[in-house]
């Protein structure tokens, strides 16, 4: 290529100044980029299962259910899900048991995998600080624009972590809450007649809730075989609750020792409703402590306004004319 031609090709690239905040940003993401690649571990061999699993899934059949679905389901969500795993592959692979489990505990919310928690947070910490920086940080001073976009990017960034966690939160506590009442039927179903899993069945038909959907996948993977105890305790590594952990394992080491179920079950009854009530004591006695803060910052103030503020005119004459006799000279 001419010399000519190239130097006025690039002329308005290399005449553009340094400072500009586009350039600076181009190069700080360069920067970050080069830094990841240099960081990043490399990337796990998939194993047999694996492979085999990705062969069958790209024969899917399409179906008829399928097919009456509606346009998000079929093509708008599998986009976005195949983005976001785009983005997960993008991030250090260094916590993926640690947010496996925490999914795990969270009940799977979306079919989200790793890769797609970790392609949601890169979405939401890119995203957003873009956003704001083509939109408002161009207006603004350089500095202060990369603060701001920092910020939002970091927040972005924590905000599906966050979820995740109360997620995670909300169905233990869900679970710890219901677990008493189902012990309680499945005690009457015991001693009514009913076999272990019968009972647990006509829990899962009286609720519907977390504790019931997990009861009605351990009947379902004790139908296919998988032994009573072996059930349980998947049951209680889905969870992490620590009442439900307790449970299964007084029940396993009872059905090792030969001891009746009914009996373990009503005692087991009997023990989750006293910690539920001894829960509610110790809720209720912080609730005093909780209030503290509330009243002094929301209810003390407007209470100090209803009664003082008639006063307040009163108040600020009677020391201007105090004032004014000890001065006497008339307030201006």
């Amino acid at each position: 290529m001419n010399p000519n031609i190239l130097s006025i090709l690039l002329f308005p690239i290399l005449n553009w100044p340094i400072w500009s905040p586009v350039v600076f940003s181009v190069l700080i993401g360069l920067a970050a980029l080069f830094v990841w690649m240099a960081f990043a571990p490399a990337s796990v061999k998939r194993g047999v299962q694996e492979r085999v699993e990705g062969y069958l899934k790209r024969e899917k059949v399409l179906r008829e259910p399928e097919m009456q679905q509606s346009f998000f389901k079929r093509v708008i969500l599998p986009a976005l899900r195949g983005i976001l795993r785009f983005l997960g592959r993008l991030m250090p692979q260094r916590n993926v048991e640690l947010t496996r489990q925490m999914l795990i505990y969270a009940g799977q919310p979306g079919g989200l995998t790793p890769l797609d928690y970790y392609g949601l947070q890169l979405l939401m910490m890119i995203v957003p600080a873009g956003l704001y920086f083509l939109g408002m940080g161009l207006k603004q001073p350089l500095m202060l624009a990369l603060r701001n976009t920092l910020l939002i990017s970091l927040l972005g960034f924590m905000i599906p972590r966050f979820w995740l966690r109360q997620r995670v939160r909300r169905r233990q506590h869900e679970i710890a809450r219901a677990l008493p009442d189902a012990l309680d039927m499945m005690t009457i179903g015991v001693e009514a007649g009913l076999a272990f899993e019968s009972a647990m069945l006509r829990v899962g038909e009286q609720w519907h809730n977390a504790l019931t959907r997990e009861l009605e996948r351990v009947v379902a993977e004790m139908r296919v075989g998988t032994p009573r105890d072996l059930a349980l305790k998947r049951m209680v590594d889905r969870t992490g609750v620590p009442e439900l952990e307790t449970f299964v394992a007084v029940l396993v080491q009872s059905s090792q020792l030969g001891v009746p179920i009914s009996q373990v079950l009503h005692a087991q009854a009997a023990e989750m409703r006293l910690k539920r009530r001894q829960r509610a004591e110790e809720l209720a006695r912080q609730a005093s402590v909780k209030m503290v803060f509330p009243l002094i910052f929301f209810i003390f103030p407007a209470m100090m306004v209803v009664m003082l503020g008639p006063a307040i005119p009163i108040l600020a004459e009677f020391l201007a004319s105090m004032r004014a006799g000890v001065t006497g000279f008339p307030m201006p």
